[in-house]
């Protein structure tokens, strides 16, 4: 029972961060966070920019929560796993598939990959930290909802998310 337990605060800790993620994205990083999240908007210099700094923050409170929880803090690393399991999965789907950001070139064709993808393209397509669309990270409205939004919010026609200026995707 208890597997089924610390299996669902996991999943549980992963819809979270998905939730928080978005907010954080939206209201931080194109906030008073911009300083460190800019670079991440820009073309990039080098391995790492200034943004990875957020995975490292919160990659410390995940490692945190861990230890609290081993240390006697139930469910505290289920938790910590599940930001963990969280921090992989953006990593992958983010740096990895969209931004390409290691030695993974796949371009998805079909489904909800491609519209991972598309939507995060979208979210780019903006120059700057205002008017952009789309804050999530592993749920991605319809790309006719967020070319929608584009629209509402800059006026005039939207570039194909497929063909985006390849600068902005750093």
């Amino acid at each position: 029972m208890m597997l089924l337990v610390n299996t669902l605060i996991v999943l549980a800790t992963v819809a979270g961060m998905e939730a928080f993620a978005w907010y954080a994205h939206k209201y931080i990083m194109h906030g008073w966070g911009w300083g460190w999240h800019r670079s991440h908007h820009e073309p990039r210099r080098g391995w790492f920019e200034k943004n990875d700094l957020y995975a490292v923050v919160f990659a410390g409170i995940a490692i945190l929560l861990i230890a609290l929880g081993t240390a006697g803090g139930y469910p505290l690393q289920w938790i910590g796993a599940g930001m963990t399991l969280y921090g992989a999965l953006y990593f992958l789907a983010h740096d990895g598939l969209v931004h390409q950001r290691w030695p993974f070139r796949y371009v998805p064709r079909k489904g909800y990959l491609k519209r991972l993808y598309q939507a995060h393209r979208m979210h780019h397509a903006v120059t700057g930290r205002e008017g952009c669309v789309s804050f999530g990270f592993l749920v991605a409205p319809s790309i006719s909802t967020l070319k929608r939004q584009l629209r509402e919010k800059h006026g005039g026609p939207v570039k194909k998310a497929t063909t985006l200026d390849a600068a902005r995707d750093r």
